[in-house]
Formats: structure tokens, sequence, C-alpha cells
């Protein structure tokens, strides 16, 4: 694989008046992802896709584009997951992954067969910002239609999704809503 195509070695910045994302941070991340990639049994603490999944960068002017740095990421996420896929597959053989994409999807199925309104937790203070509950009851319908009737999605889709805000008790909490994504995205990355 490509390192080079994975993780530049730069990234356009932003006007100086706009934000990106902090190019010190990136860039102390990208280079612990590419000794990681390149020789993981030499990295202090290698890069795994859940890593890739989780990173943050701080908001800065002048920083480096944030859709330019996340596809890197999208694309590092891939490759990462993609690689221990297989090295599972060489360890413990193929039937230890398909137990773990089954027990994944599992988990998955339960939440996305609730009832439309019902998948998540509702904000506890009246006034906290969260998701509309039809788009992303629409997206649950996806991933059921992805993950039982063969139906195309992409993980990007995933990656990607926006839903529109709303406050307190009529939306789903955000943060239970991107942890489920987060695991979705892990699933979709090791099957495709």
């Amino acid at each position: 694989m490509d390192i080079q195509r994975q993780i530049p070695a730069s990234f356009d910045r932003v006007q100086r008046n706009q934000y990106g994302y902090n190019a010190k941070q990136v860039d102390q991340f990208m280079q612990r992802a590419r000794v990681s990639f390149e020789s993981p049994r030499s990295a202090a603490r290698p890069v795994k896709s859940a890593d890739v999944r989780a990173v943050s960068f701080d908001p800065v002017k002048g920083g480096y584009a944030a859709s330019d740095v996340d596809a890197a990421l999208d694309r590092l996420e891939d490759a990462l997951a993609l690689r221990e896929r297989d090295e599972l597959v060489a360890e413990r053989g193929e039937d230890a992954w398909l137990r773990e994409i089954g027990r994944l999807a599992g988990l998955l199925r339960g939440r996305l067969h609730r009832p439309d309104g019902e998948r998540f937790r509702r904000p506890a203070k009246a006034k906290a910002r969260s998701y509309n509950t039809t788009d992303v009851d629409d997206l649950c319908h996806d991933l059921i239609g992805y993950l039982e009737e063969d139906k195309p999605l992409s993980v990007d889709n995933v990656r990607r999704a926006v839903f529109r805000p709303a406050v307190g008790k009529d939306g789903y909490e955000e943060n239970q809503v991107d942890a489920f994504l987060d695991r979705v995205v892990e699933l979709m990355a090791a099957i495709d």
C-alpha cells in the first residue's frame, strides 16, 4: 500500500482569516501514523483505525483545510482497518474475523431495530443541542438496508452524515448518536 497516497506530506491551508485545523497537531499525528503504518512494530504506540476515527484538531486561523485532512484521514482509516482485518485473519483465522463482525453487527442491529423516535437517548437538559430524530432515523433505515438487504451504502455517507439541529428532548443526544456512528464506520470499514 502506498503510504504517500494515504498520508500526503502537506495539506493546503485556508486563508489567513479563515479557520482550519492546527497544522502542528495534524503534522504530529500524521507523522505518528506514518511511522506506525510503515513499521508498526517499531512504533511506541501504533496508530489503529479507532485512533484515526477519534482524532480531533484545534481550529486555528490559517490552518490546514479541514476537507483535505479529513479525506486523508478517511483513506488512512480504511487502510488501517484493512490491515487490522488481515492481521486478525492471519493470527486467529477468518472465522474469528467473521465472529467479530457478527458480534458488532448484532450490537448495531439491536439499536437499529428500535422504533423511530426511540433509537437513542434524549438530552437531559432542556436547551442542550441535539440531532433531528427524523434525520437520524432516516440514516438508520439506510443502515438496515445495507446490513440486511445488501443495499449499497458508502462508509463515507456515514462519515459525512449531517443532521439538522434540534434542541433538548426534541432530538437525540449527539454524543450517543456519534458514538454509535463510530461503531458503524468501524464495521463498514472492516467489511468493505
